[in-house]
């Protein structure tokens, strides 16, 4: 007779714990690392409701939820807010269904209105409970990587080889950075954000990403004439690299920073032992998706799941405002940086993509 599976609210004392299994599991993701809600909890102050399940005293999965809670206006738990996936990670479907029974009975206890999975679970329909996905035209865009850059780049088109090396002989650098490489990362992302009309996340979280991940976490710049003009921010488990934010200024892109940007982050990845790089959420066939693919990115399924049986009448309830939405953010574009900078982290800490 097999042990019996106990689960338990993680503390900061499972953390190694919870991270070994984190990086031995081939499909996870750097969300899925203690690290991201520990980040989003010191900028934010959410809460973390972290689900560790153990069988004779080895981990054999985990559930990483974060609580988002507005009085009268919010309160759900998110697995996990702020990027593309961060489920259910479990041994088997039976660990899956017990650990996903649990966070109901949580929600249960917290009075939540929500509990939303983002990421593939291993049942098409869970079990003993009411989940159901999300329906959504978001893929992923997912790269398996070669040994070495060097394989890698004569892979590649001649076009696309030569739109990295445009970059360069326009004069463009790159460098890889730390924590010290927030600022600069900051100034073109924020820009970024209020051309795009949406509210930017504080400067405190990736101060806090950073922090947290340690060697697993890097910025890296491209530069013209000492200027930066194009950052990312990557996040890597011992298996996969994501990229959950990449900016770069707009007058700038006749030079092609963001050629040099990803191809740089694809190179450190092969680099060093990665076997998938994750170039984040798409739409088929818009233009992120283009660039995405022209690496050889493939697409892959993005389910969603929710707690809510109504949830898509909630959407579609929901996308009936998209007008004033879209007003929003054309006043939004308006806004002053200063301003959008003060006020947007305020809003962004509560919008849980």
């Amino acid at each position: 007779m097999s042990a019996t599976i106990k689960i338990t609210t993680a503390t900061n004392t499972d953390q190694q714990d919870w991270d070994s299994f984190v990086h031995s599991y081939p499909s996870a993701s750097p969300y899925h690392l203690f690290a991201w809600g520990q980040a989003i909890r010191q900028a934010y102050g959410h809460d973390l409701l972290y689900l560790l399940a153990r069988q004779d005293n080895e981990v054999v999965g985990i559930l990483p939820m974060v609580h988002l809670k507005l009085p009268l206006l919010l309160n759900e738990l998110v697995a996990l807010p702020f990027c593309d996936v961060g489920s259910c990670l479990a041994v088997n479907r039976s660990v899956e269904s017990e650990l996903l029974a649990e966070a109901v009975k949580c929600g249960e206890q917290l009075n939540i209105k929500n509990i939303q999975l983002r990421g593939q679970l291993q049942s098409e329909h869970v079990p003993d409970t009411s989940f159901t996905i999300i329906e959504s035209d978001k893929i992923r865009m997912l790269l398996d990587l070669p040994d070495s850059s060097e394989v890698m780049l004569t892979s590649f088109k001649s076009k696309l080889r030569s739109q990295v090396r445009k970059s360069e002989r326009n004069g463009v650098v790159f460098r890889w950075t730390g924590t010290d490489g927030v600022d600069s990362f900051y100034s073109v992302f924020c820009n970024n954000m209020r051309d795009l009309g949406s509210p930017v996340h504080s400067k405190s979280l990736f101060y806090a990403i950073m922090g947290k991940y340690g060697e697993n976490a890097r910025i890296g710049l491209a530069e013209f004439e000492g200027k930066c003009i194009g950052a990312g921010l990557i996040l890597s488990t011992k298996n996969q690299t994501s990229i959950p934010w990449a900016s770069t200024l707009r007058q700038y892109n006749r030079l092609a920073p963001n050629m040099l940007l990803y191809w740089n982050c694809l190179k450190f990845s092969a680099d060093n032992g990665k076997k998938v790089f994750d170039f984040g959420r798409s739409t088929e066939n818009e233009g992120t998706f283009r660039f995405k693919r022209q690496w050889g990115a493939k697409s892959a399924p993005l389910p969603w799941y929710s707690s809510l049986s109504d949830y898509q009448n909630a959407v579609k309830k929901e996308q009936t405002k998209s007008t004033g939405r879209d007003k929003v953010s054309a006043i939004w574009k308006k806004i002053p940086v200063p301003m959008a900078n003060f006020i947007g982290p305020r809003l962004r800490k509560y919008i849980n993509l």
